[in-house]
C-alpha cells in the first residue's frame, strides 16, 4: 500500500510539474521577455522559446520529428491550413478560450482556420520592400525596384528568404495568379526571379533588418514592422506601398497537436487575447494586434507609423496555399533559385 502510494504521489508530481511549463516555438525577434515573465507571474508557468525564420522552415521542423515537442507555434495564415492539413494542429472548444470574443471581427471568421478551432490571432501586418532614400530618390511604388532595379540599388537588394513571400511578390509584379498551373506562367515566373538573381546581394530574412540599418543593402524586402524598427533605429529608408500591392498576413498562435502541455497553451493562448498584453507584444513587435481594446495601450509612434497605416486604395492579397500537386512546380522554381 505504502508502495502504491509513493508510485502515485510521483506521478502526480510529475504530472503538476509538467501542467508548470510552455515550450513555445515562435519566430525570431517576436517575443519581448517582458510578456514572456509576466505569464509566468501570473501563472506560475514557465515559457523555454525556440525560434525559426520563415514558415518553411517551421514546416520543415515539424516534419522532421519537432512535432510532440513544442505546445504553440506561430505559423502564417496560409501555413496555419497547411499545418491543419497535415494533422499537425489540435483544437480547441470555445469555452476553453475565454478571451475568444477579444478577437476583432474580421479576424474571427478566417479562411485558414474558420471559427477560430486551432489559432488565434498573434500579430499582423504586410510585406513588402523598403529603399534607402540617400541611394536612390526616384519612385519606389513599383515591384520593379526588387525584379528589375534601377542603377543605384542593383546589386545592393537582399530579399527575404522564403519562397512564399518572394514567389508571391513576383507573380504580383508579373500580373499572374498565385497557384497558377499554366506552364507559360510558370517559365515566366522562373525566368523573372532568376533574371533578377544578380541583382540580389543577399537572402536574409533574420538580416532584413540589419542590412538596412547597417547599410549592407540599399533596398529589400522586408516585413511592415522589421521597416518600422529599421526607420527607429535610423535608418534613412521608406516602406514602400507598390502599384502591384502589398503582401498582408497574420500570424497565429497555433495549438499544435500532441503538445506536450496542452492546458499551458491554451493559458497563454488565452493571455495574449487580453488587450494590454496584445499591445504590449504590438509596442515590441510594430506590427497590430487584430484583438479589440487594445488602442489606448499603444505608443503613439507606432499607433501612427507609416509602415502600418498603408495609404487609402493599396491592393492586398494573402499567400495562398497552393494544392500539393501544383506547390511541387514552385518548389522547383525555389530550388533551382536558390541553387
Amino acid at each position: 500500500m505504502n508502495k502504491f502510494l509513493a508510485t502515485s504521489l510521483v506521478a502526480l508530481t510529475a504530472s503538476a510539474a509538467q501542467a508548470q511549463e510552455l515550450k513555445l516555438y515562435n519566430w525570431f525577434e517576436y517575443m519581448p521577455q517582458e510578456l514572456l515573465d509576466a505569464f509566468t507571474e501570473e501563472t506560475g508557468i514557465a515559457v523555454t522559446m525556440d525560434t525559426y525564420d520563415s514558415n518553411e522552415s517551421l514546416l520543415a521542423s515539424l516534419k522532421a520529428g519537432k512535432l510532440g515537442a513544442y505546445d504553440i507555434a506561430v505559423p502564417g495564415d496560409y501555413m496555419v491550413k497547411i499545418l491543419a492539413d497535415e494533422g499537425m494542429l489540435d483544437t480547441f472548444a470555445p469555452e476553453e478560450m475565454p478571451n475568444l470574443g477579444n478577437i476583432e471581427t474580421q479576424w474571427l471568421t478566417v479562411p485558414f482556420d474558420e471559427g477560430r478551432k486551432s489559432s488565434v490571432p498573434y500579430q499582423w501586418g504586410s510585406t513588402s520592400f523598403a529603399v534607402n532614400r540617400e541611394v536612390f530618390d526616384g519612385d519606389i511604388q513599383d515591384t520593379a525596384i526588387i525584379f528589375d532595379p534601377p542603377e543605384e540599388l542593383a546589386g545592393k537588394i537582399n530579399v527575404l528568404d522564403t519562397s512564399g513571400e518572394l514567389l508571391t511578390l513576383a507573380s504580383m509584379h508579373l500580373g499572374i495568379p498565385q497557384c497558377t498551373s499554366d506552364r507559360e506562367q510558370l517559365k515566366a515566373l522562373n525566368a523573372l526571379v532568376t533574371g533578377a538573381k544578380p541583382d540580389w546581394a543577399s537572402f536574409g530574412s533574420d538580416v532584413a533588418k540589419d542590412v538596412l540599418t547597417s547599410g549592407d543593402a540599399a533596398a529589400g524586402m522586408i516585413w511592415s514592422g522589421f521597416a518600422a524598427k529599421a526607420r527607429g533605429e535610423g535608418a534613412p529608408i521608406e516602406y514602400a506601398f507598390p502599384r502591384q500591392g502589398v503582401i498582408v498576413w497574420m500570424d497565429n498562435l497555433a495549438l499544435l497537436k500532441d503538445a506536450p502541455n496542452r492546458d499551458s497553451a491554451l493559458a497563454f493562448m488565452n493571455f495574449m487575447l487580453e488587450p494590454e498584453n496584445a499591445a504590449t507584444l504590438t509596442n515590441y513587435a510594430q506590427y497590430s494586434a487584430g484583438v479589440t481594446g487594445v488602442t489606448e495601450f499603444l505608443d503613439p509612434e507606432v499607433a501612427d507609423s507609416p509602415e502600418a497605416n498603408p495609404p487609402e486604395g493599396t491592393k492586398t492579397v494573402f499567400v495562398e496555399a497552393c494544392p500539393e500537386d501544383i506547390q511541387v512546380m514552385y518548389d522547383a522554381i525555389w530550388t533551382n533559385l536558390k541553387k
